[in-house]
């Protein structure tokens, strides 16, 4: 990827190096030692998932990614969930404490969406605006 980057003048800052809180890590200190690596090539990075698996924490202690994609199992249903509530308000917290961009995944209803924004959150994905398609497009939902 950075090989082909180069080749191509390729803005860098558009690759996001991403790996999900729940993959099988060997060694966190060499996955620290990518994200550091991949980030002075000019590479953002990102962790996925984040609140499904049981590294997030641990990792953030190590490195701080670029992004952090709140898990979907978070959003589902938060708009009435108190304990979903709390939890994903402490991850915004570390986020903006941390400076780390906060992008909130599977919105699939417009009352996760109102409770995401009102929250303040303003990053999210999910069927709720538009579902996957091949070579085709549709009107996305965007309120």
């Amino acid at each position: 990827t950075l090989s082909t980057a180069r080749k191509t003048g390729f803005d860098r800052n558009k690759i996001i190096f991403e790996v999900t809180e729940q993959e099988q890590v060997v060694s966190q200190e060499f996955l620290v030692e990518v994200f550091e690596a991949y980030r002075k090539e000019g590479f953002r990075t990102a962790i996925d998932d984040f609140g499904a698996g049981y590294a997030g924490l641990n990792l953030l202690a190590d490195f701080q990614p670029d992004i952090l994609k709140i898990d979907m199992k978070l959003i589902r249903d938060i708009n009435h969930n108190k304990v979903k509530q709390t939890l994903v308000r402490s991850i915004q917290q570390i986020s903006e404490e941390l400076g780390i961009q906060l992008i909130a995944e599977g919105i699939e209803t417009e009352d996760e969406y109102k409770y995401l924004r009102d929250s303040g959150i303003t990053l999210m994905q999910g069927y709720f605006f538009q579902k996957p398609m091949l070579e085709a497009f549709q009107d996305i939902n965007f309120p």
